[in-house]
């Protein structure tokens, strides 16, 4: 086996991994692996540890997984070693989930449905990801191949990233659009990462440090429904934002994408292209939480004015989900067993004005508590992402405790990236909590 391995890829590779012309042993699943991993973390041990011939029969019980069948996948080191060998030699590397370099995001986003496995071929510093993840279907129509090329180019513009495919259709023109303007694209890919890599723009791509090409299967893998399933939860686990251009409604791979990472609990933003000439299936995401893609965009200020429309749309979900909270509350019925609520006040005077708005008293004493907790905190600039980790809070809300605190004049709002600084340091030094973070947790949802 090659040296710039670590013992961990290796065991990975020999458990997860394909290789060679040998398919006797079928290698693990993602479910199966991650079984074992859960053992492995329960008894305080690495994946490498599993190259001791004396730990196999403890993980099969541990991990419910056949001896019979552990013990044929990690004796493969000698196929491992060629074909290694012949990866390196086509600048294909390998990274497993255990190496420090592994994306962050995927772990982060999909967690144990992170993939075991990536072959990558490129830029490896790209691997920390980012940027507008544009997928659409492959027969896609003439307005929609525009608005890709629009949009790719002024993704390359503002220095943001293109994540896509591969596939033919919107796939291909955004990355190639991107490319082609001097811009940086990160393919996830489904089938035939080798055949990829050596094609003649991508070579170049490569050589300039402006592509990265990655995927979770084998380095020649065939083109399946199955791989390209796989492939969608990574394009959007690898971006910063989503942007569906065309999608068929309830059919094909990227409305299935879509909806997938529209139903998932820590989903990305995922914008849509509408419009007249958009397919149905455009508008049906919007049903399920997707946002509409501007009719235009500032061409200098292009992450700014994405973020501004995520803000916005997901304080807006919130005023609705408050007051469908409040609906069901207004309504709830007594339980049969409780008693009806006695009114203990029925002889005082009754006052004479407005009534009372209870919800917004609740919002703005919860605002006033955390205001300086939050001020405290931005002494110097920061991102929402890094004040939303500093106070673990929910950043849905706090991009809207950051709209209120700037207008109401206690911090600025700077650009490029997106950070906040506090201007008003009276009512941090007032209320900040002892180590700054303690009142903020009483606040987190």
């Amino acid at each position: 086996m090659n040296d710039f391995l670590t013992e961990d890829t290796k065991a990975i590779i020999l458990l997860c991994g394909v290789f060679g012309k040998d398919r006797s042993e079928k290698p693990l699943s993602l479910t199966e692996y991650s079984s074992l991993v859960r053992w492995l973390i329960e008894v305080k041990m690495r994946p490498g540890d599993l190259l001791q011939k004396d730990t196999i029969h403890d993980a099969s019980v541990g991990s419910g997984i056949d001896k019979q069948r552990l013990e044929p996948l990690l004796d493969r080191g000698v196929q491992l070693g060629f074909a290694v060998e012949e990866w390196q030699r086509n600048g294909i590397w390998i990274i497993s989930r255990s190496d420090a370099d592994y994306p962050a995001r995927y772990k982060k986003h999909l967690k144990d449905k992170a993939p075991p496995l990536l072959f990558g071929v490129g830029n490896r510093s790209l691997l920390k990801g980012g940027g507008l993840g544009i997928v659409g279907s492959r027969n896609v129509d003439q307005a929609g191949e525009a608005f890709t090329r629009q949009v790719a180019e002024l993704c390359a513009y503002n220095r943001l990233p293109v994540v896509s495919g591969g596939a033919r259709g919107v796939d291909q023109i955004a990355m190639n659009t991107a490319l082609e303007a001097g811009g940086v694209t990160i393919g996830i890919l489904a089938e035939n990462l080798l055949k990829k890599s050596v094609e003649r723009k991508a070579r170049h791509a490569i050589a300039e440090g402006r592509l990265l090409l990655l995927s979770p299967y084998h380095p020649t893998a065939r083109f399946t429904v199955g791989t390209a399933m796989g492939r969608n939860k990574l394009i959007y686990a690898m971006s910063d934002y989503g942007l569906v251009v065309s999608a068929e409604h309830k059919k094909g791979g990227t409305w299935a994408g879509a909806v997938e990472e529209l139903k998932r609990e820590n989903s990305l933003p995922v914008f849509v292209r509408i419009g007249n000439v958009a397919p149905t299936g455009n508008s049906k995401l919007l049903d399920l939480g997707a946002i509409s893609w501007p009719d235009s965009i500032d061409k200098d200020n292009f992450g700014q004015h994405l973020h501004d429309l995520v803000s916005e749309s997901q304080n807006k979900r919130l005023e609705k989900e408050s007051d469908l909270f409040d609906l069901q509350m207004s309504h709830e019925p007594y339980s049969a067993e409780e008693p009806l609520p006695v009114d203990d006040h029925k002889d005082e005077p009754q006052l004479i004005g407005k009534p009372v708005d209870q919800k917004n008293e609740l919002r703005a004493s919860i605002y006033e508590a955390v205001l300086p907790i939050i001020l405290t905190k931005l002494g110097n600039p920061l991102t929402p992402s890094e004040l939303a980790e500093s106070l673990e809070v929910n950043k849905k809300q706090l991009d809207a405790w950051l709209k209120k605190i700037v207008e109401d004049g206690h911090a600025k709002k700077l650009s490029r990236p997106v950070r906040y600084i506090a201007i008003n340091h009276n009512i941090a030094q007032q209320g900040a909590a002892p180590d700054g973070n303690s009142a903020a947790l009483h606040c987190r949802r």
